[in-house]
């Protein structure tokens, strides 16, 4: 069956229309940064600001209230580790429907919490996402209750779709639209409205360059596996396209791009800094890519409207992702230093980081370790600059004073 036999323009919109009253028509903000990083107007799409806190919610409601009465009665089973539970627990209680939902045991404490707030019944069942859909699948054999896959059926890409309806009316002349891509509901569902809607448009996907399925299952003209996936942007870490996804991905010609961990950490950093907006790893993967990636692979039509796809970060996540975003950024320094174990030698040390204008996060001062000489300690310091320049400008400084200075990553 060919991808537009799958989704069409009509049941998108019948989708649009579904989903009006339900779920929020999320905002576009400009950004200055972006806009003059790329030379082109950038404006962003916040489905960080959608019911549940991403984008998710369209696909699962359109999917859910498209039922027959005797599956709704049977009620609903989903597997996730976040975004997708908390749609389909918010969808389902919003039908008035019983909803499962099956994650793995370590999922994240607000993620879990938030999706039994929304409705759910919550089993924690094995450590992966595959372990905990195998119990879904058995579940809904046992129970009769219908799975409602994240990404891999047209219902859910029909409702993913809207997204590219809303963006064409809040901003008609837009040239590119960028998409944070997992298994490609969201990217199939923009794919195909703007085929039919605006074809002039180019489409961008990203992926985490450490969970990038799409770039060789394009390739071969089929879904393949990764056999290992590790990236901080759990939204988007898929292992296997879905099919419904794929067919529409690969008819539009979609361009894949590939981002780096520290690119997303920067690109959080940025959405939280420049936007004061609260964006996951996943959902800034549109951001990474301008940012980072070259003009020659962007080949930008502007304007541009950069999709930002969830905002459900767990704190802990939020605080080393930050932390590590400054680090890419060139705004921590993490060093080590030989100095004599003598009086005052700490001192001079830290009285020449102070003149340099670089603020002094962290210090340990240690005699024990085996390279050391008898008369020696290692100074390690975890210091806060301005930016890369001035980064630079801190290790000349050091340099020139004569200590010899160890980069730590």
């Amino acid at each position: 069956m060919a991808a537009m036999d799958l989704v069409s323009v009509e049941r998108i919109e019948d989708a649009a229309k579904l989903l009006a009253p339900v779920v929020r028509r999320t905002p576009l903000v400009a950004s200055r940064v972006l806009s003059e990083r790329t030379g082109v107007e950038v404006r962003l799409k916040c489905e960080n600001l959608q019911r549940t806190g991403s984008f998710k919610p369209r696909g699962a409601y359109n999917r859910i209230a498209n039922l027959p009465a005797d599956e709704r009665a049977r009620g609903v089973v989903a597997a996730s580790a976040g975004n997708h539970a908390q749609g389909v627990a918010w969808a389902a209680t919003s039908l008035g429907i019983e909803s499962t939902v099956f994650m793995p045991v370590g999922a994240s404490l607000p993620k879990l919490v938030a999706t039994r707030a929304y409705g759910a019944t919550v089993h924690q069942v094995g450590e992966t996402i595959d372990e905990a859909l195998t119990a879904a699948l058995d579940f809904a054999a046992q129970t009769g209750a219908t799975l409602i896959h994240p990404f891999d059926h047209p219902d859910i890409v029909a409702g993913q779709a809207t997204v590219a309806l809303e963006i064409l009316d809040q901003m008609p002349d837009v040239g590119t639209v960028v998409v944070p891509t997992g298994g490609g509901g969201l990217l199939a569902g923009i794919a195909v409205a703007l085929r039919h809607l605006a074809p002039q448009v180019r489409v961008i996907g990203v992926q985490a360059a450490e969970a990038a399925a799409w770039p060789g299952s394009l390739a071969v003209g089929r879904p393949v596996p990764l056999d290992r996936m590790t990236t901080m942007a759990d939204g988007i870490a898929v292992g296997l396209p879905g099919a419904v996804p794929f067919a529409h991905v690969a008819e539009h010609g979609t361009t894949i791009l590939t981002v780096d961990e520290d690119a997303l950490s920067r690109a959080l950093l940025l959405c939280l800094e420049r936007a004061k907006l609260l964006v996951e790893p996943a959902g800034a993967a549109a951001v990474a890519a301008l940012m980072t990636c070259l003009p020659e692979e962007l080949e930008l039509r502007g304007p541009v409207c950069a999709v930002l796809s969830g905002g459900n970060v767990d704190p802990l996540l939020l605080t080393r992702v930050v932390g590590h975003g400054l680090s890419a950024a060139g705004r921590y320094l993490a060093l080590r230093v030989t100095i004599s174990d003598r009086p005052g030698s700490l001192g001079a040390l830290l009285g020449a980081v102070g003149r340099t204008g670089a603020s002094v996060l962290d210090v340990v001062h240690s005699r024990t370790g085996s390279w050391l000489a008898v008369d020696e300690v290692e100074v390690a310091l975890t210091l806060e600059t301005r930016g890369a320049a001035h980064r630079d400008d801190v290790l000349q400084a050091l340099a020139d004073a004569g200590y010899a200075v160890r980069v730590q990553d």
